[in-house]
């Protein structure tokens, strides 16, 4: 049964859009069994993004995955989706029903150690509309969040995204701001990250 009351909801005090934070959204006991299925069921890839002309490896490893072989392009790279597992599918309708969404497509991102990191970045692009919703959920060794705005150079802020936690980044998020993972100082173990959108 779907729980219709999740944990504590956190609301970011960031002006110009709307992000909700929910740090137990999983259990640990559920976060634990996921993280595992996670690892084994997804077929990780690591691909060559382009980046200000310049073409390297992904400092994470990803997958994607979706309805409808609708592809995602991101950074000179374009990936096609495999077919939604019982796992992921699990997890999506957990989040579906309380972003009151129905998400399309989700990018599985594994990072594995503290070298790897997720640049300055929006989740933009143009098959995901003007104002998209993300959702953002997070197995595995916590990692530094950052934000910032895009024009006001006092905004930001750095949020500690924890084993089983969830964030919301609703309307206003992809315009007004950009997000990153940076690499980390102290050694970490793997961390799984699924950031569901919709692609129109």
């Amino acid at each position: 049964m779907l729980d219709l009351f999740p944990k504590e909801k956190i609301i970011l005090p960031l002006p110009d859009a709307i992000f909700e934070f929910y740090p137990n959204f999983f259990s640990t006991e559920e976060a634990n069994v996921l993280f595992q299925k996670l690892i084994n069921e997804t077929p990780w890839q690591q691909d060559d993004i382009t980046i200000f002309g310049k073409k390297i490896a992904q400092p994470r490893l990803t997958c994607l995955f979706g309805n409808e072989g609708k592809p995602y392009s991101y950074s000179g790279l374009t990936m096609q989706p495999h077919a939604w597992n019982s796992t992921l599918i699990f997890i999506k309708e957990k989040i579906d029903q309380i972003a009151e969404q129905n998400f399309t497509t989700v990018l599985a991102n594994l990072y594995r150690n503290e070298k790897d990191s997720n640049g300055w970045h929006a989740d933009n692009e143009k098959e995901l509309g003007r104002n998209p919703i993300i959702a953002s959920v997070s197995f595995g060794e916590e990692r530094k969040f950052q934000i910032k705005h895009n024009t006001l150079s006092d905004v930001k802020m750095t949020l500690n995204l924890n084993h089983g936690s969830l964030l919301l980044m609703k309307e206003g998020s992809q315009i007004h701001y950009k997000h990153q993972i940076p690499k980390a100082n102290q050694p970490k173990k793997a961390r799984i990250n699924l950031t569901f959108r919709t692609i129109l």
